[in-house]
Protein backbone atom coordinates (compact mmCIF):
# COMPACT_ATOMS: atom_id res chain seq x y z
CA UNK A 1 0.00 0.00 0.00
CA UNK A 2 1.06 3.34 -1.03
CA UNK A 3 1.75 6.39 1.99
CA UNK A 4 -0.68 8.78 1.40
CA UNK A 5 2.52 11.37 2.95
CA UNK A 6 4.45 10.46 0.17
CA UNK A 7 1.63 11.16 -2.44
CA UNK A 8 0.73 14.71 -1.52
CA UNK A 9 4.03 16.36 -2.74
CA UNK A 10 3.57 14.27 -5.76
CA UNK A 11 -0.09 16.00 -6.24
CA UNK A 12 0.72 18.82 -5.22
CA UNK A 13 3.44 19.12 -8.27
CA UNK A 14 1.43 18.09 -10.59
CA UNK A 15 -1.33 20.38 -9.70
CA UNK A 16 1.39 23.67 -9.96
CA UNK A 17 2.32 22.02 -13.37
CA UNK A 18 -1.34 21.62 -14.35
CA UNK A 19 -2.02 25.03 -13.56
CA UNK A 20 -2.52 27.99 -15.99
CA UNK A 21 0.80 30.23 -16.91
CA UNK A 22 -0.97 32.87 -16.13
CA UNK A 23 -1.32 31.96 -12.27
CA UNK A 24 -0.95 33.57 -9.25
CA UNK A 25 1.01 30.67 -8.07
CA UNK A 26 3.50 30.12 -11.09
CA UNK A 27 3.77 33.84 -11.63
CA UNK A 28 4.94 34.19 -8.13
CA UNK A 29 7.45 31.15 -8.59
CA UNK A 30 9.12 32.23 -11.81
CA UNK A 31 9.63 35.71 -10.49
CA UNK A 32 11.37 34.20 -7.38
CA UNK A 33 13.43 31.80 -9.41
CA UNK A 34 14.40 34.67 -12.03
CA UNK A 35 15.93 36.75 -8.57
CA UNK A 36 17.73 33.51 -7.39
CA UNK A 37 19.14 32.70 -10.62
CA UNK A 38 20.58 36.51 -11.09
CA UNK A 39 21.13 36.76 -7.48
CA UNK A 40 23.42 34.18 -8.28
CA UNK A 41 24.86 35.68 -11.44
CA UNK A 42 25.97 38.79 -9.73
CA UNK A 43 27.57 37.43 -6.87
CA UNK A 44 29.44 35.13 -8.50
CA UNK A 45 30.53 38.09 -11.14
CA UNK A 46 31.31 39.97 -7.97
CA UNK A 47 33.20 37.51 -6.46
CA UNK A 48 35.64 36.82 -9.60
CA UNK A 49 35.74 40.37 -10.63
CA UNK A 50 37.54 41.36 -7.39
CA UNK A 51 41.09 41.14 -8.12
CA UNK A 52 40.85 43.03 -10.63
CA UNK A 53 38.83 45.67 -9.10
CA UNK A 54 41.54 45.90 -6.65
CA UNK A 55 44.53 45.79 -9.40
CA UNK A 56 42.62 48.18 -11.26
CA UNK A 57 42.49 50.47 -8.03
CA UNK A 58 45.75 50.22 -7.27
CA UNK A 59 46.96 50.54 -10.52
CA UNK A 60 45.14 54.48 -10.27
CA UNK A 61 46.19 55.10 -7.01
CA UNK A 62 49.76 54.29 -8.53
CA UNK A 63 48.72 56.83 -11.41
CA UNK A 64 48.02 59.48 -9.31
CA UNK A 65 50.93 58.99 -7.22
CA UNK A 66 53.14 59.52 -10.68
CA UNK A 67 50.88 62.09 -11.52
CA UNK A 68 51.28 64.67 -8.02
CA UNK A 69 54.77 63.87 -8.61
CA UNK A 70 55.17 65.16 -12.41
CA UNK A 71 56.41 61.75 -13.70
CA UNK A 72 53.72 60.39 -15.58
CA UNK A 73 53.58 60.29 -18.82
CA UNK A 74 50.61 58.83 -21.19
CA UNK A 75 51.73 54.79 -22.49
CA UNK A 76 54.49 54.31 -19.50
CA UNK A 77 54.65 51.56 -17.53
CA UNK A 78 52.85 52.06 -14.41
CA UNK A 79 53.95 49.36 -12.59
CA UNK A 80 57.91 50.12 -13.32
CA UNK A 81 57.71 53.64 -12.94
CA UNK A 82 56.25 53.48 -9.76
CA UNK A 83 58.69 51.04 -8.27
CA UNK A 84 60.99 54.39 -8.59
CA UNK A 85 59.42 55.70 -5.37
CA UNK A 86 59.75 54.51 -2.20
CA UNK A 87 56.83 53.60 0.33
CA UNK A 88 56.95 53.83 4.06
CA UNK A 89 55.13 53.55 6.55
CA UNK A 90 55.17 56.81 9.08
CA UNK A 91 53.87 57.29 12.63
CA UNK A 92 52.04 60.41 12.71
CA UNK A 93 52.59 61.05 16.30
CA UNK A 94 56.75 60.37 16.64
CA UNK A 95 57.35 61.72 12.76
CA UNK A 96 59.14 57.85 12.62
CA UNK A 97 59.55 55.19 10.21
CA UNK A 98 57.72 51.87 11.29
CA UNK A 99 58.57 49.76 8.57
CA UNK A 100 59.71 47.12 10.68
CA UNK A 101 56.33 46.77 12.42
CA UNK A 102 54.52 47.01 9.36
CA UNK A 103 55.18 45.87 5.65
CA UNK A 104 54.28 49.47 3.44
CA UNK A 105 53.83 47.23 0.36
CA UNK A 106 50.53 45.83 2.24
CA UNK A 107 49.48 48.30 5.40
CA UNK A 108 46.20 50.36 4.56
CA UNK A 109 45.82 53.10 6.02
CA UNK A 110 42.45 54.05 5.19
CA UNK A 111 41.53 51.16 6.22
CA UNK A 112 43.39 51.47 9.65
CA UNK A 113 41.10 54.46 10.81
CA UNK A 114 38.76 52.21 11.45
CA UNK A 115 40.68 49.60 13.50
CA UNK A 116 40.61 50.76 17.66
CA UNK A 117 44.15 49.36 17.85
CA UNK A 118 45.30 51.88 14.82
CA UNK A 119 43.83 54.68 14.87
CA UNK A 120 42.64 57.48 17.52
CA UNK A 121 38.74 59.25 17.74
CA UNK A 122 39.41 63.20 16.82
CA UNK A 123 37.56 66.08 18.98
CA UNK A 124 39.44 68.28 17.12
CA UNK A 125 38.47 67.41 13.63
CA UNK A 126 38.15 70.44 10.96
CA UNK A 127 38.60 67.55 8.18
CA UNK A 128 35.54 65.92 9.14
CA UNK A 129 37.19 62.20 9.44
CA UNK A 130 35.92 61.37 12.47
CA UNK A 131 39.00 59.10 13.19
CA UNK A 132 43.08 59.06 12.40
CA UNK A 133 44.95 56.31 11.14
CA UNK A 134 48.00 56.23 13.65
CA UNK A 135 49.94 55.59 10.79
CA UNK A 136 50.42 56.42 6.89
CA UNK A 137 52.52 55.27 4.14
CA UNK A 138 54.03 58.31 2.65
CA UNK A 139 56.52 57.93 -0.38
CA UNK A 140 60.07 59.05 -1.01
CA UNK A 141 60.91 60.12 -4.76
CA UNK A 142 64.87 60.08 -4.98
CA UNK A 143 67.19 61.33 -7.73
CA UNK A 144 69.77 59.49 -9.73
CA UNK A 145 72.13 60.15 -6.95
CA UNK A 146 69.94 58.82 -4.69
CA UNK A 147 69.61 62.43 -2.78
CA UNK A 148 65.52 62.98 -2.02
CA UNK A 149 63.94 64.66 -4.17
CA UNK A 150 60.10 64.71 -3.52
CA UNK A 151 58.03 63.67 -0.60
CA UNK A 152 54.57 62.04 -1.37
CA UNK A 153 52.16 62.21 1.36
CA UNK A 154 48.50 60.68 1.14
CA UNK A 155 45.68 63.21 2.69
CA UNK A 156 41.72 62.99 2.82
CA UNK A 157 39.10 65.03 4.39
CA UNK A 158 35.24 65.71 3.79
CA UNK A 159 33.96 68.74 1.17
CA UNK A 160 30.18 69.30 0.48
CA UNK A 161 29.32 66.14 -0.24
CA UNK A 162 32.29 63.51 -0.24
CA UNK A 163 35.17 62.46 1.72
CA UNK A 164 38.04 63.28 -0.94
CA UNK A 165 41.06 61.31 -0.62
CA UNK A 166 44.14 62.19 -2.63
CA UNK A 167 48.05 63.29 -2.55
CA UNK A 168 50.07 66.53 -1.60
CA UNK A 169 53.72 66.14 -3.28
CA UNK A 170 56.41 68.51 -1.32
CA UNK A 171 59.63 69.20 -2.56
CA UNK A 172 62.85 67.98 -0.84
CA UNK A 173 62.89 70.69 1.91
CA UNK A 174 59.17 69.72 3.04
CA UNK A 175 57.68 72.84 2.95
CA UNK A 176 57.14 73.95 -1.12
CA UNK A 177 54.42 72.58 -2.55
CA UNK A 178 55.26 70.36 -5.71
CA UNK A 179 51.41 69.50 -6.33
CA UNK A 180 47.81 68.57 -5.08
CA UNK A 181 45.97 65.88 -6.64
CA UNK A 182 42.30 63.97 -5.74
CA UNK A 183 42.11 60.46 -7.11
CA UNK A 184 38.42 59.95 -5.36
CA UNK A 185 35.42 62.16 -4.14
CA UNK A 186 32.11 62.24 -5.16
CA UNK A 187 31.89 66.23 -5.40
CA UNK A 188 29.67 67.95 -7.90
CA UNK A 189 30.50 68.21 -10.94
CA UNK A 190 31.06 71.93 -13.04
CA UNK A 191 31.50 73.09 -9.13
CA UNK A 192 32.82 71.37 -6.50
CA UNK A 193 34.58 68.20 -8.91
CA UNK A 194 36.65 70.84 -10.65
CA UNK A 195 39.30 70.34 -7.89
CA UNK A 196 40.25 67.52 -10.82
CA UNK A 197 40.89 70.77 -13.38
CA UNK A 198 44.29 70.52 -14.20
CA UNK A 199 44.38 74.58 -14.06
CA UNK A 200 42.76 74.50 -10.42
CA UNK A 201 45.59 71.95 -9.45
CA UNK A 202 48.43 73.55 -11.36
CA UNK A 203 47.79 76.59 -8.61
CA UNK A 204 48.96 74.85 -6.00
CA UNK A 205 53.01 74.26 -7.56
CA UNK A 206 55.12 76.51 -5.72
CA UNK A 207 53.24 77.23 -3.11
CA UNK A 208 54.33 76.87 0.67
CA UNK A 209 52.99 75.11 3.72
CA UNK A 210 54.69 77.82 6.21
CA UNK A 211 56.97 81.36 6.79
CA UNK A 212 59.84 81.51 8.11
CA UNK A 213 59.10 81.40 11.18
CA UNK A 214 57.09 77.78 11.09
CA UNK A 215 53.70 78.90 11.43
CA UNK A 216 51.40 77.02 8.87
CA UNK A 217 50.19 79.65 6.08
CA UNK A 218 48.59 77.72 3.41
CA UNK A 219 45.26 78.56 2.08
CA UNK A 220 42.40 78.18 0.24
CA UNK A 221 40.35 81.27 0.21
CA UNK A 222 38.09 83.57 -1.99
CA UNK A 223 40.96 86.38 -0.85
CA UNK A 224 44.43 86.73 -0.69
CA UNK A 225 45.42 86.29 3.32
CA UNK A 226 47.99 88.42 4.78
CA UNK A 227 50.72 85.97 4.47
CA UNK A 228 51.11 86.72 0.95
CA UNK A 229 50.76 85.03 -2.57
CA UNK A 230 53.10 82.39 -2.19
CA UNK A 231 50.60 80.70 0.63
CA UNK A 232 47.26 81.73 -1.27
CA UNK A 233 45.35 78.98 -3.50
CA UNK A 234 42.04 80.62 -5.13
CA UNK A 235 39.26 79.00 -3.99
CA UNK A 236 36.90 77.40 -6.70
CA UNK A 237 34.23 79.12 -8.73
CA UNK A 238 30.45 78.07 -6.91
CA UNK A 239 32.36 75.96 -4.77
CA UNK A 240 32.44 77.52 -1.34
CA UNK A 241 32.05 74.37 0.72
CA UNK A 242 34.42 71.80 -1.64
CA UNK A 243 36.96 75.05 -1.14
CA UNK A 244 36.40 74.83 2.51
CA UNK A 245 36.52 71.29 2.91
CA UNK A 246 39.71 71.56 1.31
CA UNK A 247 42.08 73.85 2.90
CA UNK A 248 40.82 72.19 6.23
CA UNK A 249 42.04 68.66 5.07
CA UNK A 250 45.35 70.56 3.76
CA UNK A 251 46.10 72.26 6.97
CA UNK A 252 44.77 69.45 9.42
CA UNK A 253 46.99 66.95 7.62
CA UNK A 254 50.02 69.34 7.51
CA UNK A 255 49.49 70.43 10.65
CA UNK A 256 50.68 68.67 14.46
CA UNK A 257 47.77 66.35 13.86
CA UNK A 258 48.84 65.10 10.69
CA UNK A 259 52.47 64.95 9.00
CA UNK A 260 54.10 68.48 11.39
CA UNK A 261 56.44 65.78 13.38
CA UNK A 262 57.25 64.10 10.50
CA UNK A 263 58.17 67.26 8.07
CA UNK A 264 60.04 68.80 11.45
CA UNK A 265 62.65 66.16 11.21
CA UNK A 266 62.80 65.97 7.43
CA UNK A 267 63.60 70.32 7.48
CA UNK A 268 65.90 69.78 10.61
CA UNK A 269 67.70 66.81 8.31
CA UNK A 270 67.00 63.97 11.26
CA UNK A 271 66.01 61.69 8.56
Amino acid sequence: MSDPQSQEPKGAIAKFLAASPDSVGKTIFVAVAVCLVASMVVSAAAVSLRPVQEANKLKDKQVNVLQVAGVYEPGINVTEAFAAFEPHVLDLAAGDFVDDQFDPATFDDIAAASDPELSVALDDDPAGIGRKAKYRVIYLLRDDAGDLEKVILPLHGYGLWSTLYGFIALENNGNDIYGLQFYQHGETPGLGAEVDNPRWKALWNGKKLRDDAGDLQITVAKSQPAAGADFYVDALAGATLTSVGVDNLVKFWMGDAGYGPFLAKLQAGDL
